[in-house]
């Protein structure tokens, strides 16, 4: 097993700077974002589709910094209603798709997207609690859309040697271990798995560990991110909150597509994201890359930084520190 740095944290530097930080922290991968709610920042996809010979020396920048790349990420909503974003996260999923083999990839990270509830409609629905008929109407209309355009991507991944990893997400389709065998099962697929990211799981009330071994096999690649529930303000709002506060055009905000932007997280929220160690402990770490080991020794396991009470360094070495600590307790070669 190895560790690894999902690029996010580190796109406000160049590709030599990031990598710096990364063989400083003495990790070994770099899992590069290649588009859908970001934009590559650090690597030149179309560039290299039309001239594959330009991988060579992309490639060279990370040998000369003793780093692998460690699978590449295309996070998105390839399903979303509006063109205008779920055509272009689509494609960009393509993209990475077929870039993945000339970089000497195999793992493409993505989520499985969320159509609206009906044709036509403008937003994406997340149907989590389908008590009433009418809702289970929609949640079927919505798989049928999904397993027509994951049935090409099936196909686009078993001629590139790919398998796609997706994230279990919330307002995503697939968002638990049953929709992601379920997605599986009705593409009848064997390129598509699913990356086990333990925070989503965390806040969710299921065990990360417990759903790698259901998933078995299915776990193609692993996040490390962590949350804590903040158990005073959970008790009131539960954990599905829509407390966000809308960012004006004049505020810093993140585009995610179209005219989409992220929100401002509640000020009194009922669980953070929080650096690896800080909601649970090195020893739960170690469970967990064990069932990771279990399903697949060479499997990468990539720190993926989002705790906004820490620097993008500082929360890095955070990690970093805490699961080379679980390594030892787990005795799992990280070398």
């Amino acid at each position: 097993m190895k560790l690894g740095v999902y690029s996010a944290i580190l796109h406000d530097r160049t590709l030599e700077e990031a990598l710096k930080v990364v063989s400083s922290l003495g990790l070994k991968g770099y899992e590069l974002n290649t588009g859908g709610f970001l934009p590559p920042v650090h690597v030149p996809i179309d560039e290299i589709l039309n001239q594959p010979e330009l991988a060579e020396d992309y490639l060279s920048i990370f040998r000369a910094a003793g780093v692998e790349i460690a699978g590449l990420n295309c996070n998105g909503n390839p399903l979303h209603p509006n063109r205008e974003i779920g055509e272009k996260h689509a494609e960009d999923l393509r993209k990475s798709i077929r870039l993945a083999p000339l970089l000497g990839q195999t793992r493409v990270v993505t989520m499985s997207g969320l159509p609206g509830s009906e044709p036509d409609t403008r937003h994406p629905a997340w149907h989590v609690n389908t008590w009433s008929s009418g809702t289970l109407d929609s949640l079927e209309y919505q798989w049928e859309v999904a397993v027509d355009f994951w049935q090409e991507i099936e196909k686009l991944a078993a001629e590139n040697g790919v398998k796609v990893a997706i994230e279990l997400h919330p307002q995503n389709l697939v968002f638990n271990p049953p929709t992601a065998k379920r997605l599986v099962e009705r593409v009848n697929a064997q390129h598509i798995g699913v990356e086990l990211d333990a925070s989503h799981l965390f806040w969710q009330q299921m065990d990360p560990i417990k759903a790698v071994q259901w998933l078995g096999d299915l776990t193609f690649h692993a996040a490390a991110k962590d949350i804590r529930i903040n158990r005073e303000n959970a008790e009131i709002v539960g954990v599905l909150d829509e407390r966000f506060r809308r960012l004006s055009p004049e505020e810093d905000r993140v585009n995610i597509g179209g005219n989409e932007w992220v929100n401002e997280w509640p000020q009194d929220s009922a669980w953070d994201f929080v650096a690896v160690g800080v909601g649970h402990n090195a020893n739960y770490w170690a469970e967990f890359m064990k069932a990771l080991h279990e399903v697949d020794s060479k499997m990468w396991l990539n720190i993926e930084h989002e705790d906004t009470s820490m620097g993008r360094v500082e929360g890095l070495k955070y990690a970093t520190k805490t699961l080379t600590q679980a390594a030892k307790i787990a005795n799992i070669d990280i070398s």
